[in-house]
């Protein structure tokens, strides 16, 4: 009876922690709609407004006639796309190569490719805008979208899982039965670490969804711009409309909690299906 008692207080304890940490997870985003469906002066006034206004349509709409809204959230689909399903693609083939292939200078390759990690991405910024300009590439999306087709993250992740995920004799099976490297890569290691694949992908996809710096130095033309560049323009330089900001952002947040949703459920479903079959 005791030991009863303990699970129910134990179970207790596990759920009122997990609607506290979702509570605390989502405010943000109810915050952001708050602010975003007032005017700037409720929200700068103390105590400030905690419910939702009636201005989030008047706000949305200011956003329309300062930015090309849409525009700027498909450059931003498409760029993190594309760099996710590259990012996807070549990152599980190195991390299958350095993980299952024997070849010189493997565990010497890794560790350098590891050693890239250490070193601030903002030292990279000039050499790689040199390189782009002598490319042709301003204003282009190639030059957001080429420099992230592969991570070193994405690499060592995937090269960690590989490792765990596929035993050696799936490989061995494999090359008896006449596999190339390719064919054993695309037929048995991408369908046993899609887990990690769904992981890997969210990571992407909202890391090139939310990056700022890098698209701001190489997309001048508002033609290009990246949703989160767009958000930025509407800062004016003597007047901010908190109110408006916020309202843009908040619709700028839904299609990549969209994206995570939809990889979530692949995720628990890759899981539950691994957990199954061994």
């Amino acid at each position: 009876m005791k030991e009863v008692g303990r699970n129910k207080i134990s179970s207790f304890v596990i759920y009122v922690f997990m609607v506290l940490s979702t509570l605390i997870s989502i405010f943000p985003f109810y915050w952001m709609y708050v602010i975003g469906s007032n005017t700037t002066s409720d929200v700068n006034k103390f105590p400030p407004v905690v419910v939702p206004g009636v201005n989030f349509i008047e706000n949305i709409q200011k956003v329309f006639e300062k930015i090309d809204f849409f525009s700027a959230i498909w450059n931003s689909f498409i760029i993190s796309v594309v760099v996710t399903i590259s990012v996807l693609f070549f990152c599980s083939l190195a991390g299958f190569a350095f993980s299952k292939l024997e070849f010189k200078g493997r565990d010497a390759l890794f560790i350098f490719l590891l050693g890239t990690m250490m070193i601030p991405p903002q030292l990279g910024l000039i050499p790689n805008f040199m390189i782009i300009s002598k490319l042709g590439w301003i204003d282009d999306v190639k030059a957001v979208i080429v420099p992230g087709m592969v991570s070193a993250f994405g690499v060592f992740w995937m090269r960690q899982y590989i490792s765990s995920a596929v035993p050696y004799e799936l490989i061995e099976a494999s090359r008896i039965d006449g596999c190339s490297n390719f064919r054993t890569y695309w037929n048995i290691v991408v369908p046993a670490v899609r887990p990690g694949l769904a992981t890997l992908g969210i990571i992407t996809f909202m890391g090139s969804w939310n990056d700022f710096l890098w698209p701001l130095i190489v997309l001048k033309d508002e033609s290009v711009h990246t949703i989160q560049i767009a958000l930025r323009t509407l800062n004016d330089v003597y007047f901010t409309d908190y109110s408006m900001i916020l309202a843009g952002t908040f619709l700028a947040t839904l299609p990549i909690l969209i994206v995570f949703v939809v990889f979530s459920r692949q995720f628990i479903a890759g899981i539950t299906e691994g957990a199954v079959k061994n």
